[in-house]
């Protein structure tokens, strides 16, 4: 055998060696019944063609490797985003072993979460058992100040009542009566993870706004919804970092940077940081709220509404234009001037767009992703002079793709950009074969499409599994948007080297 216990091969290695390569071969001829290769190439072909793409674009009954996540996953993280509290979803153990996965893998952290353990005998009889159990045993084991409860496919199938299932199980002293156990109905065969983040967050804050009376007295501080953002652990304390330098009373409402980044110390942290009750109970009185993306904040933007507090929805603010429409509406809200630490950062960021312009200007993009992140990134690319190509987000509806086109009509760069809302991965191949980017940007799926069609990936957006750390620096805010400037131009760079190579011509040390 090619390794042995004093030579042990990664797995990248291992299968190169030539027993493995004969396996996989025996395998494929043995079990996989295969067409012969140059059949399989006609049809690969065929699928990057014109016919097959208007076939694709009409499918109507399947999804292909959709650019979004279920309900759950952000109800999930919208919990680890409060101070003490547990996310507990009612549903099988392996809906919730997905959800943990997924963040754990982006985030190179725990993501602590339990399940109710929904099986056959509670699809057919209902959960409410499991979800008197589970809240007993959870309040014992882990000591939470809050359990905040979401629904996965199953318990929506059957039509389990999580309101009267909350209140038996106080009844039957799961947990004391003032324990705050908010919950959020979020089936995963509809809408998206951002929406499950929009109803988590709105139960969170409706448990905490309800038990209080009396009505808001509004002050001057602000408070800041950041949305399901990957890059939430560094863009959470960027955007902190910019209201300090305002000198603006604020609150991130949902604030996962701490526990999704907990130090090496000997000492597990399972509620690490987050949003307080008492900041929830001070956020009432703020004189206003912005959301950072409108499309994680429909629900929650509306109830604030409602209480008489000012609202403002942002699109992800990445670049110039976007960090000044977001410090602007803080700076209207407050009345607080911008500081001129900040307009530095600001001119510092435009002086390396004009430094790299001229590497930038013209060049073609794919964008994928979720729609708030998809918009912002896409303004940022104009800003650029880059030339979006395809802009295309699964959990993107009408209203999305209509903000989109005015978007795109603001700038000459835009003029040919096609938007595509409710497409997905499959979708995107055939887009990118027929009418193609120089680069793509999304999150780790993507990679496919490089592998397929050779568009180089470039990683802004979650999840990012098969890369470490890049949710620890900003793309939020002008600091931000320097970093966002360096890995697209990074890739760009790259690739001119790539090309550049062989030949030696126009293979310069200096760019």
């Amino acid at each position: 055998m090619p390794q042995s216990a004093e030579r042990v091969l990664d797995h990248a290695s291992l299968f190169k060696e030539p027993e493995y390569e004969a396996m996989f071969e025996a395998k494929r001829e043995t079990f996989e019944c295969p067409h012969p290769p140059d059949k399989v190439q006609e049809v690969a072909d065929w699928t990057k063609g014109w016919a097959y793409r208007e076939k694709n674009l009409d499918r109507k009954a399947l999804v292909v490797n959709p650019a979004k996540a279920c309900q759950p996953l952000g109800a999930v993280f919208a919990a680890a985003g409060f101070d003490g509290c547990l996310s507990m979803v009612h549903g099988s153990q392996g809906c919730v072993a997905y959800y943990r996965s997924h963040l754990a893998r982006h985030f190179k952290e725990p993501a602590s979460a339990v399940s109710t353990s929904m099986t056959e005998d509670a699809a057919v009889f209902g959960g409410l058992t499991n979800l008197v159990d589970g809240l007993a045993n959870a309040h014992a084991l882990y000591d939470p100040k809050m359990i905040a409860i979401s629904t996965t496919c199953m318990a929506e199938v059957i039509g389990d009542d999580l309101n009267s299932f909350v209140i038996q199980a106080k009844d039957k002293g799961s947990v004391p009566q003032d324990f705050p156990v908010p919950f959020a109905h979020t089936p995963a065969f509809v809408g998206s993870h951002v929406n499950g983040f929009d109803v988590m967050v709105k139960a969170i804050v409706a448990n905490v706004w309800e038990s209080m009376e009396g009505d808001p007295t509004p002050d001057g501080s602000v408070n800041i919804i950041p949305g399901f953002d990957g890059f939430a652990v560094a863009n959470n304390r960027e955007i902190t970092r910019m209201l300090d330098l305002m000198g603006v009373e604020h609150r991130l409402i949902c604030d996962v940077s701490d526990v999704f980044d907990t130090p090496t110390n000997g000492d597990f942290q399972m509620y690490a940081g987050g949003t307080t009750v008492e900041d929830l109970k001070a956020a009432r009185d703020a004189k206003g709220t912005v959301s950072l993306q409108q499309w994680c904040s429909e629900k929650t933007l509306e109830m604030i509404a409602d209480t008489g507090q000012q609202t403002e929805a942002l699109h992800y603010p990445m670049g110039v234009g976007g960090t000044d429409r977001f410090l602007m509406a803080v700076s209207a809200m407050t009345g607080q001037a911008i500081p001129e630490a900040l307009e530095l950062e600001r001119g510092r960021l435009v002086d390396a767009m004009a430094d790299s312009q001229a590497w930038l200007h013209g060049r073609t993009m794919a964008v994928f992703g979720d729609p708030d992140f998809v918009h912002g990134m896409t303004a940022f690319l104009l800003e650029l002079g880059v030339e979006p190509v395809h802009c295309l987000s699964t959990n993107g509806g009408p209203a999305w793709e209509e903000k989109m086109k005015a978007l795109l009509a603001t700038s000459p760069f835009g003029k040919d950009t096609q938007v595509w809302a409710r497409k997905d991965l499959w979708h995107l191949r055939s887009l990118l074969a027929t009418e193609p980017a120089e680069f793509v940007i999304g999150s780790s799926h993507g990679k496919f499409l490089q592998q397929d069609l050779g568009v180089p990936l470039i990683r802004l957006t979650f999840p990012i599994f098969d890369r470490h750390h890049h949710h620890r620096f900003p793309t939020l805010g002008y600091q931000g948007g320097l970093r966002v400037l360096v890995t697209v131009l990074d890739a760009v760079l790259d690739k001119v080297d790539r090309e550049t190579e062989e030949t030696g011509i126009s293979y310069d040390l200096t760019r």
